[in-house]
Formats: structure tokens, C-alpha cells, sequence
């Protein structure tokens, strides 16, 4: 097992040159760091910094070092947050982590070992049975977000005030994430127009048939197209029409921090975990799932909610919501379609009983 000497906690370098590369090459060293950076989101990065922090800190409480990866170690870490004592001591157990956030933890040794030019092997026998062994004993179905249905969406809007700024950018915002199939970092990450921002997601076309968005998504680069409504009143387009025109945009990000007691619109792009609140409170004053107390309703409704309404309420071949959500599988869609095909294909019947 690894012995007592403890690396300093900082944050080693994603690529480190060995031996030192020639002055003449610290250009293309920089951009390889750019091409590190772009193979992982920005989420995933501070995810992944953050588990390695947990488990060095770990390490150090019991006199161990996090590298070179022992997978003993490893094995013992995950047992230890299985336990509730990762962060705890002899005494005081914290809470245990759930398997997704172990098997995250897992990933996330493994990649900042790989950054660091060093191999966990998880197939190793004290890992991989251990985590085989929490899975076994710990794993519970998945928490999944409420869908939100087309009659949800059209209650919320109405809770919005359409003669302020606010109200203006949320509409376009509920409308857009909802019609488009879109994850709260898609919505907020979109600009007016191609290469207007470094941290941009994507864009919008307005076309006469509807809009045009290009995005960046885990799965590559896609096109989404969002059709006009039947109605104004709840068409996506018109929203972001609206929204555009009396926010007097022009370039850079589509949607931003509505300042000045919302009359003013800032430069800056509004941050993701605002779909999520403005989902949350625009379904609560709207009363959707109003058979359940508040505190239940806040847990159930996120910017995933959106998401999973449209692939729950699209009534066309599967093949194009996967598509349209830029699922690598049809497995992955029928998971956001919450209440879609439930006992459409009856085998009971089918096998003559």
C-alpha cells in the first residue's frame, strides 16, 4: 500500500512537460491545456476538482498519499463513503454519499490521475469488488425531475408579467427550454449570433418557419429546430421576438441578468442554476402538482423538468425526439418520457390472457 509522503494539496498542472519542452514550443504547450480544458465541461471540471479534493483530504486524515493511485486506497476511500465516513472521524460519521456520487468520486480519481500521467487500474479486484458491493447493497431508483406537460407550461406562463423585462425573458426562456428539449446550460448558453462570445454554447437563426438553434451539447455539435405555435401566446418564437426587441439586443448572450429594479438588461449572461429557480417558482405559483405540500412540489420540479416535458408530450416517432434532444440512444430518450407509452403495448393481452 502507498506509504505516509503527502504530495502539497494544490492542484497539479493538466499537462506537464518532462523533460522541459524548448521555449519555441510553449505556444502549442498552451494550446494543448485549451484542448484539455474543451474535452470536459466546465461543470464536470469543478466536479472533478472537487471529488479529488475530497478524497486528497481523505488520504491525508489517515496518513496516506493520493498518488501514485493505490487501488487499496481507492478501495477503501469509496468504502469509506459508503459509511458516511469520508468526512467524518472515529466519533462522528457524516452522511453517506448515494452510488451516483461515489461512482462520480471513482471517475473522477481516475481522471485527475490520467491528467497527472498515472494509470488507476478500477478493474482491480479491491475497487471493482468493492464498488460491485455498494452497488449491491446501497443503489436505489433513480430520483427523476416531474415532467412538466404543455398544461403546466401555459399555467406558468401565466404567472409571469408580460409587461416587464423580467417576465419578457422568462417567457422566451420557459418557452424556448421547453419546445427546444434543451438542459438549463444549452438555454442559458446561447447567443444572437455565431462566434459573438468565448463562452457560448451556441446560437440562434430567426427564420420565417421558426428558429434555428446550433449547439454544443455532450454529444457533439447539433442542430435544433423550434417551430411558430399555433398561438402567439405560447409561441417560443414570438417570445424570443419579443424578448430581443425589448431588451434592445444585438449581439453577445441571449439571455442576461435583468438589473436596475428590472429596467435595465446587464452584458452579463445569466448563470444555468437561474432556469432551474425560475422553473421551481413559476411552477409553484402556477400550483402545478397542487395535491402535494410545497416542500414536496420544490423537490420534484428543476430546469430538467422542461426537458423531460417535451419528450414526454411530443406525439411523433421516437427516432425524432431522440434526435431533437441529441440522445445517443433511444434507451437514454425513453428515460425523459415520464408518462409517454405506459401500457400502450399490453403483453398480457397479447399473450391471450
Amino acid at each position: 500500500m502507498t506509504g505516509s509522503s503527502v504530495p502539497p494539496e494544490d492542484d497539479l498542472p493538466a499537462i506537464v512537460p518532462s523533460p522541459p519542452l524548448p521555449a519555441h514550443l510553449q505556444d502549442l504547450t498552451d494550446r494543448a491545456r485549451t484542448y484539455v480544458e474543451a474535452a470536459s465541461s466546465a461543470n464536470t471540471r469543478r466536479a472533478y476538482s472537487s471529488d479529488w479534493k475530497h478524497f486528497s483530504s481523505w488520504c491525508r486524515r489517515q496518513n496516506l498519499s493520493p498518488l501514485p493511485p493505490d487501488p487499496e486506497v481507492v478501495g477503501l476511500y469509496i468504502t469509506a463513503c459508503a459509511s458516511g465516513s469520508a468526512m467524518g472521524t472515529a466519533k462522528h460519521s457524516g452522511k453517506p454519499n448515494s452510488v451516483s456520487t461515489i461512482e462520480r468520486r471513482l471517475a473522477a480519481i481516475g481522471w485527475n490521475c490520467t491528467q497527472r500521467g498515472m494509470t488507476l487500474d478500477r478493474k482491480d479486484r479491491a475497487i471493482a469488488t468493492v464498488m460491485a458491493g455498494i452497488r449491491n447493497t446501497h443503489a436505489a431508483p433513480p430520483h427523476q425531475k416531474e415532467a412538466l406537460l404543455p398544461e403546466d407550461l401555459i399555467a406558468m406562463l401565466e404567472t409571469l408579467d408580460r409587461g416587464t423585462l423580467r417576465g419578457m425573458r422568462d417567457r422566451a426562456m420557459l418557452l424556448i427550454g421547453f419546445a427546444g428539449g434543451l438542459r438549463r446550460s444549452e438555454i442559458t448558453g446561447l447567443d444572437l449570433g455565431r462566434d459573438q462570445t468565448e463562452d457560448g454554447r451556441g446560437w440562434i437563426e430567426i427564420l420565417d418557419k421558426g428558429l434555428l438553434m446550433t449547439l454544443r451539447g455532450k454529444t457533439g455539435w447539433r442542430e435544433v429546430e423550434v417551430g411558430r405555435g399555433s398561438s402567439a401566446a405560447t409561441c417560443p418564437v414570438v417570445a424570443t421576438e419579443t424578448w430581443i426587441k425589448f431588451a434592445k439586443l444585438a449581439k453577445g448572450p441571449l439571455f442576461r441578468r435583468v438589473t436596475g429594479k428590472g429596467k435595465d438588461v446587464s452584458p452579463d449572461r445569466l448563470h444555468d442554476q437561474e432556469v432551474a429557480r425560475l422553473v421551481k417558482k413559476a411552477a409553484l405559483a402556477a400550483g402545478v402538482r397542487g395535491d402535494l405540500s410545497e416542500s414536496q412540489r420544490e423537490q420534484l420540479f428543476a430546469g430538467h423538468s422542461l426537458r423531460a416535458g417535451l419528450a414526454s408530450s411530443a406525439e411523433v416517432d421516437e427516432r425524432y425526439v431522440q434526435k431533437h434532444l441529441g440522445h445517443a440512444s433511444a434507451e437514454m430518450t425513453r428515460k425523459y418520457q415520464r408518462r409517454r407509452d405506459r401500457f400502450r403495448v399490453n403483453l398480457t393481452k397479447a399473450a391471450g390472457l
